[in-house]
């Protein structure tokens, strides 16, 4: 008969075992991905445009466009998200509308990215008139990335403790004021680790854009920087190929005669770059959370 101990002492081999494996799966892809596109990646590759028929083109534009869309999507959804969680966190109260609000969150978190991109082609593309272009494709991963956003400000504002959310009422301050100057910095670890893992699935992205920032290729002129002009970098009404995108489509064309190197190339630039973002994540939310709470990361 197996007593209590030995039950447990199995049951934590059997956890540790299939945590074992799935790193080693995820390792060995990560290793693949790597050792495939690593020897690959040149200089030339990161700072020459795409060819469509020719050998030894690179990805400058589609890795420009994808930190351009990055960038746009979090300027129009940081501010959103932290409102949103700013109100269900400190204001809203245990009623219907909060229950109905926190289920369209939790739908809208559940979209494959198709579904978005879908929408996102329906409504920002037909609509609204914008076509393929970096505001589609922005406005597309802000319902894309909004409700894991949200979710996170929420979270990280719940786990201050109400003794400072008392603290703040008690020395005079108004509602709005302890959370601006007691709870937001209190919370703000928490909430920069949030983006930016967001980013980074943001980053790689792909089904979403393809109905929505287009992808077919857009040349870029870098010595002009007027918002305005259609070739802009700057501009936001253009279509805009990201290295996700990319990847996908020269894969299902085949029109590329290095397809396979560029596209392996392509596949590593945007793991290192996702990692990165995940370190990035990691340092910043300790170094952070020891500055705010004044101990040693």
């Amino acid at each position: 008969m197996f007593n209590a101990k030995r039950i447990d002492a199995i049951a934590t081999r059997v956890i540790y075992a299939v945590a074992g494996f799935i790193v080693l799966l995820l390792g060995a892809l990560l290793i693949y991905i790597l050792a495939s596109g690593l020897p690959h990646v040149t200089p030339h590759f990161l700072t020459s445009k795409s060819e469509n028929f020719l050998a030894g083109g690179g990805i400058q534009d589609q890795l420009f466009n994808s930190f351009y869309l990055l960038f746009i999507t979090l300027i129009i959804s940081f501010p959103l998200s932290l409102g949103a969680g700013i109100y269900l966190s400190e204001y809203a109260r245990k009623n219907f509308l909060t229950d109905v609000i926190r289920t369209a969150i939790e739908v809208l978190s559940s979209l494959p990215s198709v579904v978005v991109g879908l929408f996102g082609m329906l409504f920002f593309g037909f609509q609204l008139g914008f076509g393929y272009s970096v505001i589609s494709g922005a406005l597309a991963l802000t319902f894309f990335n909004l409700p894991l956003l949200t979710r996170n400000v929420e979270e990280s504002l719940k786990t201050v403790s109400n003794a400072q959310r008392e603290a703040g009422i008690a020395l005079g301050l108004t509602r709005i004021e302890t959370v601006l100057r007691v709870i937001l910095p209190e919370a703000l670890p928490g909430i920069i680790t949030g983006v930016i893992l967001g980013a980074g699935r943001i980053f790689g992205e792909a089904a979403a854009l393809i109905f929505t920032a287009g992808s077919n290729e857009w040349k870029l002129d870098f010595n002009d920087w007027n918002p305005l002009h259609s070739h802009s970098p700057l501009s936001i009404f253009r279509p805009a190929e990201t290295v996700a995108v990319h990847i996908w489509k020269i894969r299902s064309e085949g029109t590329v005669q290095d397809g396979a190197q560029v596209a392996a190339a392509a596949s590593a630039v945007l793991i290192i770059a996702v990692l990165l973002f995940n370190v990035l994540a990691r340092i910043l939310g300790k170094q952070l959370h020891a500055k705010l709470t004044s101990t040693k990361g």
